[in-house]
């Protein structure tokens, strides 16, 4: 009996540690999966940081050789603009009484989703003689240390070029620009690439195969007039985002925003237009 138990506890005894061995190599194990995973994503977050860190680098350094690049650059004033270095640009019946100034950045996301909205609104205000239009253009985005680029003031040189051709092209082409299917993310520096530029044209009348814009675009011609009117964007103290509404000199805003819709737009200015 003694020996038949002594048996049965040895047994029992081996069970107990067969199954304690067999829970620590699965706790091991577990252990340095846990240990190479978390190596992996610490890997692929350094990895993930630097790439984020390199593009804002590259980013901000082609930001930096555009300016410096511009600056050396003969100014030239684009035809159709007016003021001492043509940042007045101003569309529409010069007789009518009223005037609407828009503020705009061409990387804006926001003003994007205004033009798409609200843009034919405008155009046919401007057609109609409710007002006549004063645009200026910012390129404050380009300047954002979480996403750097050029393409701002690439695209507005490449205005320079359309408003250089006429009124209506500067209008169009800002509405290609600005289109839905053309206009890229906030985090896209696109604009920056002339031959973008340069491909979205084709979609306006006439830009479409114009050498001369396309010369001006790839020659940078308008690049430091560009950053004049940036500069006189940013003199305009009570203008700090884009985009901005101004009829008469009297900020159009809803509820300390921009008005976004036709519905929040039209009456705004029915309410201040003077008669």
């Amino acid at each position: 009996m003694s020996n038949r138990n002594s048996k049965q506890n040895k047994q029992a005894a081996r069970e107990r540690l067969r199954a304690e061995r067999e829970r620590q190599a699965k706790k091991d194990r577990t252990r340095r999966q846990l240990f190479v995973g978390g190596a992996v994503v610490a890997v692929l977050a350094i990895a993930g940081g630097i790439g984020y860190a390199v593009t804002n680098m590259n980013s901000d350094d082609a930001n930096q050789k555009w300016r410096s690049a511009a600056e050396k650059k003969t100014f030239a004033k684009p035809a159709n603009a007016t003021g001492p270095q043509g940042t007045t640009i101003v569309i529409g019946d010069k007789k009518a009484k009223n005037t609407l100034h828009v503020y705009e950045d061409m990387r804006c996301p926001v003003c994007a989703q205004f033009e798409k909205l609200t843009g034919p609104t405008v155009l046919k205000d401007i057609k109609d003689g409710t007002y006549k239009a004063q645009f200026t253009m910012g390129t404050f985005l380009d300047d954002n240390k979480q996403q750097p680029g050029a393409g701002s003031k690439n695209a507005l040189s490449a205005l320079g070029a359309a408003l250089n051709v006429s009124p209506q092209a500067f209008l169009d082409y800002k509405e290609a620009l600005y289109a839905p299917k053309n206009h890229p993310q906030e985090t896209d520096d696109a604009f920056a690439n002339n031959q973008k530029l340069i491909d979205i044209a084709q979609q306006v009348k006439e830009l479409k195969g114009n050498t001369a814009f396309e010369k001006a675009v790839k020659n940078g011609t308008y690049d430091r007039w560009a950053l004049a009117m940036s500069k006189s964007f940013n003199d305009t103290k009570d203008v700090t985002g884009t985009p901005s509404f101004k009829l008469n000199g009297k900020k159009l805003e809803v509820g300390g925003n921009p008005p976004m819709t036709p519905d929040q737009f039209t009456p705004l200015v029915k309410q201040n237009l003077e008669k």
